[in-house]
């Protein structure tokens, strides 16, 4: 999108101002079980796509909404498996998101630098959705 779109989230926004600008950014849906959430919802929570156990960065290009209840299912499994398994249950993951998010991911490392733990499991999740 172009500059100053409404998806360039600011790094240094708050966590509920940046919560509710991946709302719309996202849709106001869970990324995972696509349960409806609007701005202010109590299950609405940040999702780090690369969990911050593996070196995920808090930045809005790693941060998708979900519903509390997945968010917490999900722990730090790795989110192409998450997808997966997602699928398999019956539910239809919004995929694209989290394609956008890992590429977003990665072309903003490239830029900032720094991330060196994140940098292979990226990688890794890439190539596992066929997208390195």
């Amino acid at each position: 999108m172009a500059a100053g779109s409404r998806d360039e989230i600011p790094r240094e926004l708050p966590r509920a101002a940046r919560l509710a600008r991946i709302l719309e950014r996202d849709g106001a849906e869970c990324v995972w079980c696509r349960r409806p959430l609007a701005r202010g919802h109590h299950d609405a929570s940040l999702e780090h796509v690369v969990p911050k156990l593996k070196g995920g960065p808090a930045w809005p290009e790693n941060e998708v909404c979900a519903c509390r209840d997945c968010n917490r299912a999900r722990g730090h499994t790795a989110p192409a498996a998450w997808l997966d398994a997602c699928e398999a249950r019956g539910l239809q993951p919004r995929r694209d998101v989290i394609v956008v998010s890992l590429l977003k991911l990665r072309a903003a490392i490239e830029q900032h630098g720094g991330q060196r733990r994140a940098r292979p499991y990226l990688a890794g999740q890439l190539r596992r959705m066929g997208l390195s």
